[in-house]
């Protein structure tokens, strides 16, 4: 079970930021090999959801308000370290993640864009498809809403 911290970006230490960017860029940037500008001045706007295993960050997301990415609250830049996969974490980082929306922005509505192969890992958490597939940075995606 992962240990779970919920900061705003103020409230990251500078370590902190540098771990969870040096995962992100990992798998988003190196792994799925897709150069893109990761850092988009939107942290600083987002609540940070990090997953820590023996103190090391091998989970993370980060969390908007309505109106801040979405018109709806929304989950982005969902992330597990590729060598702890196998644990699920992607499941335990999503569910902290549903509920600190619900605990911070008192809301259940929440809305994400998703990679398309990752489709049915969010329709187990209750996320459904809406809308067409587009390319976001080169890779399909499709519009997906929580409905609980």
């Amino acid at each position: 079970m992962l240990e779970i911290k919920v900061k705003s970006f103020q409230e990251l230490t500078t370590t902190e930021l540098y771990n969870l960017l040096q995962l992100r860029s990992e798998v988003f940037v190196v792994e799925q090999d897709c150069v893109y500008q990761d850092i988009d001045n939107k942290d600083q706007k987002a609540l940070h959801v990090i997953g820590l295993k023996n103190k090391k960050i091998v989970a993370y997301t980060r969390l908007f308000k309505p109106g801040d990415y979405f018109n709806l609250s929304s989950i982005g830049r969902v992330v597990v370290d590729k060598n702890e996969r196998q644990h699920k974490y992607g499941y335990d980082i999503m569910e902290a993640s549903i509920k600190s929306i619900k605990d911070h922005y008192n809301t259940t509505e929440i809305k994400i864009s998703a990679q398309c192969y990752l489709k049915r890992f969010y329709n187990n958490l209750n996320f459904f498809e809406i809308g067409e597939e587009y390319l976001e940075d080169g890779i399909p995606h499709i519009g997906m809403l929580y409905k609980k």
